[in-house]
């Protein structure tokens, strides 16, 4: 039988203000967590509640939270703002991190060397819409000069990347990513290569319904002002 649910809360100060964590169970002798969520009290006064830290994203509420509220956070960990509500994302396995990697070095050395703009990795918050705001964290993503005249911004990025690429995990489906790839054509993004590890396919999407996937004796190729980018799909997933 259950008991009525505890709540502890706990609190640690912040750059912006203070944070308070709470952690909510459910009454049982085991004291299952069925919520755990963070609020942070601005300087303001103004607090934020993140969504719950549960196995499946709030995909369909509609949070209060902007991109300057969450920048203003700073370091929370890795997630996206999806309609004004923080979505908790898990640390990248090791597959994942080895290919982006990978992927960086390649493509940022031909885009140092060429001077074409700006390769960028670390989930980089790209904005998709605002009012309420969504923020999708992209695994690599490429803007030319002419994006970035003036470089890249310290915040999050409110201009369509010429190329992103996204890395799918484990717990990754596609429901999910295309989810994703309709919010980044929907902003004007030029191109979408989704890198699968489990099948070694790279899936170039030219538009939302549109794709190729390039397997083992293809090649990855650059286009507009990546051209003469060229990365055999073989040498990309070789251990």
């Amino acid at each position: 039988m259950n008991g009525p649910q505890a709540v502890y809360r706990g609190f640690s100060p912040s750059i912006t203000g203070m944070l308070y964590f709470i952690l909510k169970t459910d009454g049982s002798s085991s004291g299952k967590c069925v919520e755990q969520a963070r609020i942070h009290e601005s300087e303001s006064g103004k607090e934020i509640r993140t969504s719950p830290m549960t196995a499946q994203p709030m995909q369909t509420t509609t949070g209060t939270v902007t991109g300057s509220d969450l920048l203003a956070m700073g370091d929370i960990g890795p997630c996206e703002l999806i309609d004004g509500v923080i979505v908790r994302m898990s640390p990248t396995g090791g597959i994942h991190g080895f290919l982006e990697s990978r992927l960086d070095r390649r493509l940022g050395t031909f885009v140092e060397d060429t001077e074409a703009g700006w390769c960028l990795v670390g989930e980089i918050g790209i904005y998709i819409r605002h009012d309420p705001d969504r923020i999708r964290g992209a695994d690599l993503a490429f803007w030319s000069r002419a994006k970035l005249p003036d470089g890249p911004p310290s915040g999050f990025i409110d201009v369509a990347p010429d190329l992103i690429v996204e890395i799918l995990s484990p717990t990754d489906s596609w429901a999910e990513m295309r989810q994703k790839i309709d919010d980044y054509f929907s902003i004007g993004v030029g191109k979408l290569w989704i890198v699968d590890p489990a099948e070694a396919t790279v899936f170039v999407y030219h538009s939302a319904p549109q794709r190729t996937a390039l397997r083992s004796g293809d090649t990855l190729t650059g286009t507009g002002p990546l051209t003469g980018f060229n990365l055999p799909v073989s040498e990309l997933f070789a251990i």
